[in-house]
Parts: structure tokens; C-alpha cells; sequence
């Protein structure tokens, strides 16, 4: 397994001759370095072990002003080795850089109390005491203090072993299957051109493969890879690496950026985390103050938005929104650090709990439940790591697994989520995540609404999506309680807004399936609506019914009836179509309305007419019926247009019954 060795400690304490006196190799590259003795930028080295791996080592610089180049080389470190020099004890870049480490999420290393030299027994002893002491309460509790002598060798075996059974021993990461590479060096190499440096955190990289500088998704090519000066077609999680890029210059790079994949990383300016004021900071972390935000090998500026207090006091824990200038991007779990302005000092770290937020608003009904469910993914994310061996462990993996990925689902609402951004939003491999959709789905806690984009959303959410179609169509016959149904375009509008028309069929499919909508012609309607009339609607129904069927082949003008009755063309419309829509009235023709029988009884006529003749004309039609031209004409055209007829000149053939 690859492993990180990161150094951490105060300014002189001895941390580049210690790696120099375990490696070899001199991480001071810069002139400027060499000569005022300090290390200023992150320096590498690496250290061939028994077992044939070589142990990559990040040396980090131990001044205060240098000490976001700290952070940025101890982002992608497994375990970590804080040296505190025996002349000196602990200072305030061992307190800070330990502090940085624990907020990093860094949960392994040991100490090597360097200068052993230079120092009485008794004075060893002491100071080893009072380091003791200082680490009481963090991960390095009970780690193992090593007395060592960069300049007489003294210790220095005993550590290089220690390092290498560490390394052997340390529990496998679990990693996301993403492939970033932050940057952390970039420079032009004579006959190869651009390259970056990097600690691999996750994922993979092959020679040749399509990259992509995160943000701004600027696209290149891996031309090649080293690992530690060696050529290598791979790079795995948990590796230094050199890729040689392709089509870029040393300019178009910053530290900061992070070389990924296509498509499996997306920006984003807000970030909601779980954040922790440290409990040495010397004051609370206000609302919305500008911060120095570190993230990876990315320092940027940021504010943090709380919802439940107006600042974090030291010792606090509470969720916040921080937001960005720029687009940034992060993986669910990430580990961040907070620095302050002034002073300029660690004051906080991070929890990144979603890189692809919800839009939580004060006002919101919901704010308090998504809040909750923010909060419980962490604790999700715990179980998976922390469940035990065997069968009882996978079970409890597995329904954890479910668990985060059904509230990051029910987070995203109705927006959802496909396979890419559900892998950034829980951090799950693809294996992982796959076996855990299947689980939901297989349950009825997730849809995949579009199998061909692998498009997914929870179950509270679709539901919610089928409650406001179900509203929408309450409200429709609530408007217009004598129509029966109503068009798919009239029940969508509203509640499917910015919704793909795909997963709108979805709910309409859904609704009809579970039987909540039924089919009513070309339209729909709510299964349990009935077309009911109110008394006085009733009681025109009868009245319009019956001046139709009292004229039989004679039937009143519409406009004569309704002003005989008091009633306006308005009031009658609803129903007169409630009325043609039941077939006891047809409509011939604007205001000319036929009662239903009267109509079949003329239609049949015809029909027998036909029987024996080729041709009706309207002659023909007025010998059958005894009727005026201004009926005969209108009846001539209603066959026609109900291709009972067809015209031929001025005589009609027979096509049917329509």
C-alpha cells in the first residue's frame, strides 16, 4: 500500500536535515532556501522500504508566514511526523502545525524529539515530559517520542524502522474512486515541458489519459508520469506524482488546481460544511468575516455563513454555508482548514459535507429537516468505517451506505442527481455506490427516472412531485367542476417548471399506474372526479334539455332560449357542454343545437335513404325530413363534416356513420 509521510513543527527544529539524515536527499531545492537555512516551499523525498515500496515524504516549511505552503503539503499525508527540537520544546508553529494536522483529519503518526544531541540527559527527559503533556487529548496521545541527532546519526536507525513498520501497519484509507492530483509545484522540464507535482488522493492515472485542470476545466493529457524520478505507467491513491502535461504552460497553472478526469468533478462557489472553532483560537468566528480558507493545495478567500448562531465561538461545532469568489471543487468528506486575518493564525476546520448544495434559505418550511439530515451524514459516513469484520460488518455497511445516499437524494429534491454527482456527493467508489442505489431502488427509496443518463431521485422527493400533479389537478376541477378532464399541458403547468419532460412522464406514468389519474379521451382526470351539477346548474341543465327535445326537428336558436330563461351565455356554457359532452345535446352549428335522439333518428333516415339512392342533395334531404332550407343546409354540412357524407358538387354520397 502507498503510503505519505508528512514532517510538521516549528521554524529551525530540524525537520529537512531529519528527512535528509532518513533519505538522503535534500528537500531544500531553492537558493533563497539554502541560503537563509529555512525551508519556504514544500520539499520531497522518498525512501526505498524492505518490502520494495518506496515511502513518499512531504517536508513542509515551520515559519508562521509560510505556513499555508504547510497546509497545502500536508493535505494528501497519511501519518505524520511532528518534530520538536530538545534545546527547544514546544513553540507556536508545533502547536499550530499539530492542530492543522488533526483538521486535516490525519490520525496516525509519532514524534522525533530532534537536536538529542545538544542536550543533558535530564533536560531530555524533562522535555520529553512536557511533550507528553502537550500532546494529552489530540491523536497524538499515545504516540511513540524518538530522540534523535540529525548531525551524529543518534536515533536516526531506530526512526527509519520505526517508519517503515508504521507504514506497513497503517489501516487502508478508504478512498473515493475519483482521480485528483492537487497541485501543489508546477515548472517547465527541459525536453518534456510542463509539469505538475502532486500527492495522488484518490483514483487513478494512466499514461495517455484525458485530463482535465479543475477549476476551470481546462483539458490536457498525461504525456507522462514519474514516481519519485521514476517512469511509471500508473499512479494510484495515496502516491507522489509528476505528470508530465500536454498543450499547457507553466503559466496557464496555478497551485491550488486539481487534475482530474472529464466529468467527474464539479464546481461550485458554496460549500456546506460542518465546521469546528478551535478551542485555542483567540476569538469566535464571526458571521459572514472574510477567512483564509485551505482546501487541498488551494488557499482562497471565503466567508462562512452560519444559520443558527451569529458566530462560532472556540470549542463550537455548527453547520455553515461557506461561500466562494471562485468556483471551487471538493469531494463529500474532504478535510479543511480556516485561518484567520488577524491575527493570522489556524482558528478552524472543515467537514465538507456537500460540494453541490442545496439552496437552503431562512424561510424555508423544510430548512430545520434538511439541516438534520446535513448533520446525520457524518455519522453515516462513521458507521461505514468504523463496522466491524464479516457479515454483521457488511450489513451494517451496506444499510449505512443506503442511509447516506437516500439523504443526499432527498437533499438534491427534485433536482436529483445522475451516478457522477451522486460519486462526488458521498464519496463512494462506483462499486459502492452502485450496490447502494440498487439497495434503495430495490426498496422504493430511489427512482431511476432516466436509466440511459443513470438519473436518479428520492423517493420524498418524487413524491412530493406527484402531490403537487395531484394538487394541480384538485385545483383544475375545482375551477371547472363540469369539464371532465383536462390536458396533460393544463395539470403539468406549475409544479413541473425546469423539470426534464422525461421525469415528468415519469409522474404522470406513476399517477395513472397507482391510479390517482385516469384517462378521460385525450385528456386526463383525477380517478375519483365526477362531473356533479349544483341545484341551479341542474335545474338549467332540465330546462336547456328539455326546449331542445320539445322542438325535436325544429330546435330553437340558443340565443332565444337563454334570454327566455334570464340566463347568460357565460352562466349556460359549462353547461351546455356538460350537455354535449353526455351526447344528449350535438352541436350543429354555432348556436343550433339538435337533441340527441332527435339527431340519430335524422341520421337513420338518411341512412335508409341511401339504401336505395346514390346521391342526397338538398332537395332530397328536405323530401326525407319536411324541414326549412335553414335547417337542411346546416344538417347537409354537419354530415359532411362528420364525413357521414361526402360533397360532390352540389349532392352528397354516402360514406357511413362517421
Amino acid at each position: 500500500m502507498a503510503v505519505v509521510l508528512g514532517t510538521a513543527g516549528h521554524i529551525d527544529h530540524g525537520k529537512t536535515s531529519l528527512v535528509r539524515a532518513l533519505t538522503g536527499i535534500d528537500c531544500d531545492r531553492l537558493e533563497e532556501e539554502k541560503r537563509r537555512g529555512i525551508t519556504i516551499e514544500l520539499g520531497f523525498a522518498w525512501v526505498d522500504m524492505p518490502d520494495g515500496e518506496r515511502l513518499g515524504i512531504v517536508d513542509v516549511p515551520g515559519h508562521e508566514r509560510f505556513v499555508k505552503n504547510m497546509v497545502a503539503g500536508a493535505a494528501g499525508v497519511d501519518f505524520v511526523m511532528l518534530v520538536i527540537a530538545a534545546d527547544e520544546g514546544v513553540m507556536p508553529q508545533t502547536r499550530e502545525h499539530l492542530e492543522i494536522c488533526s483538521l486535516l483529519g490525519i490520525r496516525s503518526g509519532f514524534v522525533a524529539l530532534t537536536k538529542a544531541d545538544m542536550v543533558e540527559t535530564d533536560w531530555l527527559d524533562m522535555v520529553t515530559e512536557d511533550v507528553r503533556g502537550f500532546l494529552a487529548g489530540t491523536f497524538l496521545e499515545n504516540a511513540p517520542i524518538f530522540p534523535v541527532s540529525s548531525a551524529t546519526g543518534q536515533g536516526v536507525d531506530i526512526l527509519r524502522a520505526h517508519v517503515f513498520q508504521m507504514a506497513k501497519e497503517l489501516p487502508a484509507r478508504r478512498r473515493c474512486d475519483i482521480f485528483r492530483q492537487p497541485v501543489d509545484r508546477v515548472f517547465s522540464m527541459k525536453g518534456h515541458g510542463t509539469v505538475i507535482t502532486g500527492t495522488v488522493v484518490s483514483g487513478a492515472v494512466k499514461v495517455g489519459d484525458e485530463l482535465r485542470f479543475m477549476p476551470p476545466d481546462t483539458p490536457t493529457r498525461a504525456r507522462g508520469l514519474q514516481r519519485h524520478s521514476k517512469s511509471v505507467d500508473e499512479v494510484q491513491a495515496g502516491q507522489r506524482c509528476a505528470t508530465n502535461v500536454q498543450g499547457l504552460e507553466v503559466g496557464d497553472i496555478e497551485r491550488g488546481q486539481v487534475l482530474a478526469h472529464p466529468g467527474e468533478l464539479f464546481p461550485s462557489k458554496r460549500w456546506l460544511m460542518r465546521l469546528t472553532c478551535l478551542s485555542s483560537a483567540p476569538r469566535a468566528l464571526r458571521q459572514r468575516v472574510e477567512i483564509h480558507f485551505h482546501h487541498g493545495t488551494l488557499e482562497c478567500p471565503a466567508r462562512a455563513v452560519f444559520w443558527d448562531r451569529d458566530k462560532l465561538a472556540p470549542g463550537e461545532t455548527a453547520l455553515a454555508e461557506v461561500r466562494f469568489k471562485d468556483e471551487m471543487v471538493g469531494v463529500f468528506g474532504d478535510h479543511c482548514v480556516v485561518r484567520a486575518y488577524s491575527p493570522l493564525r489556524t482558528v478552524a476546520g472543515g467537514l465538507l459535507l456537500s460540494p453541490l448544495p442545496p439552496d437552503l434559505r431562512r424561510k424555508d418550511p423544510q430548512l430545520q429537516a434538511k439541516l438534520a439530515l446535513l448533520q446525520k451524514l457524518p455519522t453515516l459516513d462513521q458507521e461505514i468505517e468504523t463496522a466491524p469484520t464479516g457479515k454483521a460488518g457488511a450489513k451494517v455497511r451496506d444499510e449505512a451506505r443506503a442511509g447516506l445516499i437516500d439523504a443526499v437524494l432527498t437533499l438534491r429534491g427534485a433536482e436529483g442527481a445522475d451516478e457522477a454527482r451522486l460519486r462526488v456527493l458521498t464519496g463512494f467508489p462506483r462499486a459502492a455506490l452502485e450496490a447502494g442505489l440498487q439497495l434503495l431502488s430495490a426498496r422504493g427509496s430511489a427512482l431511476c427516472w432516466d436509466k440511459e443518463g443513470r438519473l436518479w431521485i428520492g423517493k420524498q422527493p418524487f413524491e412530493a412531485l406527484l402531490q403537487a400533479c395531484l394538487a394541480r389537478g384538485a385545483e383544475l376541477h375545482q375551477k371547472d367542476p363540469l369539464k371532465p378532464g383536462f390536458t396533460r399541458g393544463a395539470l403539468c403547468a406549475g409544479w413541473s417548471k425546469a423539470l426534464p419532460p422525461r421525469l415528468v412522464q415519469r409522474v404522470l406514468d406513476t399517477a395513472l399506474k397507482q391510479e390517482h389519474l385516469a384517462l378521460e379521451g385525450e385528456g386526463l382526470r383525477l380517478a375519483g372526479h365526477k362531473v356533479s351539477l349544483a341545484a341551479d346548474q341542474a335545474g338549467l341543465r332540465q330546462k336547456l334539455l328539455d326546449a331542445h327535445a320539445t322542438a325535436q326537428l325544429t330546435p330553437p336558436n340558443l340565443k332565444d332560449v337563454l334570454e327566455e330563461l334570464g340566463v347568460s351565455a357565460k352562466e349556460a356554457a359549462p353547461v351546455m357542454r356538460l350537455l354535449c359532452e353526455e351526447g344528449a345535446l350535438v352541436k350543429i352549428k354555432d348556436g343550433l343545437y339538435y337533441h340527441g335522439p332527435v339527431l340519430n333518428d335524422i341520421l337513420e333516415r338518411v341512412r335508409r335513404w341511401f339504401e336505395s339512392n346514390d346521391n342526397l342533395d338538398v332537395g332530397s334531404l328536405k323530401e326525407i325530413l319536411g324541414l326549412s332550407r335553414k335547417y337542411l343546409i346546416s344538417l347537409l354540412e354537419y354530415m359532411d363534416n362528420e364525413r357521414i357524407t361526402v360533397r360532390v358538387g352540389d349532392q352528397r354520397r354516402y360514406r357511413g356513420r362517421g
